[in-house]
């Protein structure tokens, strides 16, 4: 799923901080019911709130509208509502979401100083407090699973990319950011075997707590998982094995619950794995811890002096930056073309979309996009050079997150310009993909508007809505 057609379409979920729920408690006694989808509710407060969430989001952005925000507000809501609602009629599964819970009500207490100041600022008890969020959490998760699973099978042909191009008008084709080509010489620290048998007896010792009782994975994997995504959730994940990598799928596969699976190793680095339930409709819920090699400075300083060596022949044309990538190059991809870097990951699959083009602003907001493991790191060597020239070797990161050391050369420097079909045809690709899928959900969207009961407030009967079939 696109990152940003999910930024884009998807019901944005509303975390529920301390203040926002002292905001809600401090309008209570003005509070009253505005909405209604199916069985749910939804409160002039919630509105009030969201409708402010969304005014500092576009001021922060610079951006006005002149559309109401507490009726966009309100239509978001009940977006929401109504996806939740189907996806409990559909049986959709979007996993646990206890940790998410506990991890909000954790963040709360400290916010507050104590449990019994965080009850006497919300006038609650912080068991209702802990249902509340509950409540709204589950919705935000059922909402999003709902509407990707909606669009999950929406694909598009080279085709509709075409048609979909030369529909645009001038003033609606992207403009593509500046863009650079480049080759790099990329090195591992030569310790990597020694570093990942250290991983891995770490990984061992952390299993032999957890299976003898003296610890829980969920406690381990907030104090040392290298997964971010997970970490603070003590490792809890929900997917199906066909979304998780091979060697991983197959040893969660392998497990019963409780059960905890001996060092797999996958692309990302080394985990153990604790199946928490039997799966449903093949949606498996577990906790991971994830380790990645760990290195000493000597050890990460040294395939920086190797490739500032290879730099020192490089420059004083004993060597040619072509060659260097053939002999001494650790990425398999690059090192075959002398060093130019492409987007391999995209290639596997459409090998007659070859791109070596990668935009500034990718490598600034360190989004890569499937690129090869761009980073911060090569965005700020390759904005010094000028087009020839070589970088200083550096620390940088694999697409996985590895340490590695790379020297790059600018070849290339592409100005901002409107997307072509020929030059551009992957964010045209994406763009058209993009917006079939909106067009797929908001169809949908629409023909279940009209299935579901449906009450508005009629002092928000004559705003402005997107879908104007709310009001019945």
């Amino acid at each position: 799923m696109n990152k940003r057609f999910l930024s884009a379409i998807l019901i944005v979920c509303i975390i529920f901080s301390a203040s926002f729920l002292a905001a809600q408690k401090r309008q209570v006694m003005l509070d009253r019911v505005v909405a209604i989808v199916g069985s749910s509710a939804i409160l002039y407060s919630d509105v009030t709130m969201f409708a402010q969430q969304i005014v500092n989001e576009r001021r922060s952005q610079g951006y006005t509208s002149d559309r109401d925000p507490m009726n966009e507000s309100l239509e978001a809501l009940m977006k929401q509502k109504l996806l939740f609602n189907q996806s409990q009629i559909d049986s959709i599964e979007f996993g646990t979401v206890d940790d998410m819970v506990s991890e909000q009500i954790d963040a709360m207490i400290a916010e507050a100083g104590s449990v019994s100041k965080l009850e006497e600022q919300q006038h609650m008890k912080i068991f209702n407090l802990r249902q509340l969020l509950r409540t709204r959490i589950s919705e935000q998760k059922g909402a999003g699973a709902m509407q990707n699973h909606v669009i999950s099978d929406v694909t598009i042909t080279p085709g509709e990319v075409e048609i979909y191009y030369k529909g645009l008008k001038e003033e609606e084709i992207p403009l593509v950011p500046e863009q650079y080509i480049y080759a790099q010489i990329v090195r591992y620290p030569s310790s990597q075997a020694e570093a990942k048998l250290r991983t891995k007896e770490r990984l061992l010792e952390m299993r032999e707590r957890i299976i003898s009782g003296k610890s829980t994975i969920d406690l381990l994997a907030r104090t040392y998982s290298d997964d971010p995504g997970t970490a603070m959730r003590g490792g809890l994940m929900s997917s199906t094995t066909n979304e998780l990598t091979p060697p991983f799928a197959d040893a969660l596969a392998e497990l019963k619950p409780g059960q905890v699976s001996e060092v797999v190793e996958t692309e990302f680095g080394f985990h153990i794995i604790q199946l928490q339930e039997e799966p449903k409709n093949n949606i498996y819920t577990f906790r991971h811890i994830l380790l990645k090699p760990d290195y000493t400075v000597e050890e990460l300083v040294e395939p920086i002096e190797f490739l500032d060596s290879i730099n020192r022949l490089i420059r004083s044309d004993s060597l040619k930056f072509e060659d260097a990538a053939a002999l001494h190059s650790h990425d398999t991809y690059s090192q075959k073309n002398g060093g130019l870097v492409t987007n391999h990951d995209v290639l596997t699959k459409y090998p007659q979309l070859s791109n070596v083009k990668f935009s500034a602003t990718k490598f600034k907001k360190d989004d890569f996009g499937g690129q090869g493991g761009k980073s911060l790191a090569d965005y700020y060597a390759l904005s010094k050079l000028k087009v020839g020239e070589i970088s200083n070797a550096f620390s940088s990161e694999d697409l996985n997150g590895n340490e590695l050391a790379r020297i790059v050369k600018l070849l290339e420097v592409i100005p901002t310009h409107s997307a072509t079909l020929t030059d551009d045809y992957l964010t045209i690709e994406e763009k058209a993909l993009n917006d079939k899928k909106l067009k797929v959900f908001n169809k949908w969207l629409e023909e279940k508007i009209d299935q579901h009961y449906v009450y508005v407030d009629p002092e928000f009967r004559n705003g402005e809505f997107e879908f104007k079939n709310w009001i019945k």
